[in-house]
């Protein structure tokens, strides 16, 4: 384009030293050199603030990378590489054969916990009906240790009578006393709950639930609708639920995100809603319409994070870009353009919008470079 302008700044230098009969001369052909220095440059400063350009843009998509929420060797792998999965299709099995052993033993603790609560309820009963016989057996012996005092006043009975009475009597309020004790302590273990449950069947129910959920993690599904992008998976491997072990990585089935990184010289010229052209290395010849639907409100560079170290000023890093999300406007289905590829945006604003011509054809004509191209030979 820059020489384009200078050809046609050219052309009409030349035209007008001959049509207007311009001596030529040092002063005359210097004075065309420098006008036409000024005005190339005013043109091309002014398009490149006002409609900025960039190579550096990409159709980014969104993946989710496998893990199992439990570990173990792979039975089968449904999946195959990229066939597009419904959410909740299979991805691949785990050997249940070890979470089906743990639910059965749970389900088994459960059943017994269950008879040991009926049994506690059994003992809570016996011991309160004990201490009912214990209590009126002390208030029988209580009845005769009394009467035997007053008998003892007057002389009826013998003090070791009435001594004999008294250890029944004291007797009997210790068996009270025991009996007491042991009705409590079966009450409080018949009675020990957790929201109406017994603590040991409450404590062994979220067991058996844990132990069902990972048995149902045995079978790894689609989180959503997708495919699966290289699956090097295979039945007989080893499936560790490691964080940053992921056995597959699952793309999503959803519209990529576009987006343009500008220089920071044009952060005040690039508005949402204004228009967008962009080309594609993918489809050569043509271009695209877009908006700008998002302008971005950081710079990646600028990010700070806990850390134990102080910020130094060796950290910094590069200017950084503005990230810039455009919509495109043309359909672009009938083209072969996968996600992860790359373009080339320029941005139109409404500033000096006579000059956004030649950006627009500097962009098609940019467009039709994509044609020649090589990979070594």
């Amino acid at each position: 384009m820059d020489l384009l302008i200078i050809l046609t700044y050219a052309a009409f230098a030349y035209g007008a030293f001959r049509l207007f009969k311009i001596p030529v001369n040092g002063f005359t052909l210097l004075t065309a050199v420098l006008g036409g220095v000024a005005i190339i440059g005013a043109l091309l400063l002014g398009m490149n603030y006002n409609h900025p350009y960039t190579s550096e843009a990409r159709f980014y998509f969104n993946t989710t990378p496998i893990i199992p929420a439990v570990s173990g060797v792979v039975m089968e792998v449904p999946a195959q590489s990229g066939t597009i999965l419904k959410a909740g299709d299979i991805l691949f099995r785990i050997d249940p054969a070890p979470f089906e052993n743990a639910v059965k033993a749970k389900e088994a603790a459960l059943a017994a916990a269950v008879q040991t609560t009926h049994q506690l309820r059994a003992t809570a009963d016996s011991a309160q009906k004990k201490l009912e016989s214990a209590l009126a057996d002390r208030d029988g012996a209580k009845d005769v240790f009394d009467r035997s005092k007053k008998l003892q006043a007057t002389g009826a009975i013998a003090q070791a009578q009435l001594e004999r009475d008294k250890n029944n009597f004291n007797a009997a309020e210790a068996t009270a006393q025991s009996a007491k004790s042991e009705a409590d302590r079966a009450l409080l273990e018949a009675e020990a709950v957790v929201q109406g449950v017994n603590t040991d069947v409450a404590r062994l129910q979220a067991e058996l639930d844990i132990a069902k959920f990972n048995l149902e993690q045995s079978v790894v599904r689609a989180p959503t609708d997708g495919t699966v992008e290289q699956n090097f998976l295979r039945r007989g491997m080893y499936a560790a639920s490691m964080p940053l072990r992921p056995v597959m990585i699952f793309m999503h089935t959803e519209k990529p995100k576009f987006v343009a990184a500008f220089l920071q010289n044009s952060a005040q010229r690039i508005e949402q809603g204004s228009e967008a052209e962009f080309i594609l290395p993918a489809v050569p010849g043509r271009f695209f319409k877009g908006k700008v639907n998002a302008v971005g409100a950081y710079i990646a560079q600028g990010q700070l994070q806990p850390s134990g170290n102080l910020v130094g000023p060796e950290q910094i890093n590069g200017e950084g870009r503005i990230l810039v999300g455009i919509e495109p406007v043309d359909d672009l289905s009938k083209y072969q353009i996968v996600p992860g590829s790359t373009a080339q945006v320029a941005i139109y604003t409404h500033h000096m919008h006579h000059l956004a011509i030649m950006r627009k054809v500097l962009l098609r004509m940019k467009s039709w470079t994509n044609f020649i191209f090589g990979d070594g030979h």
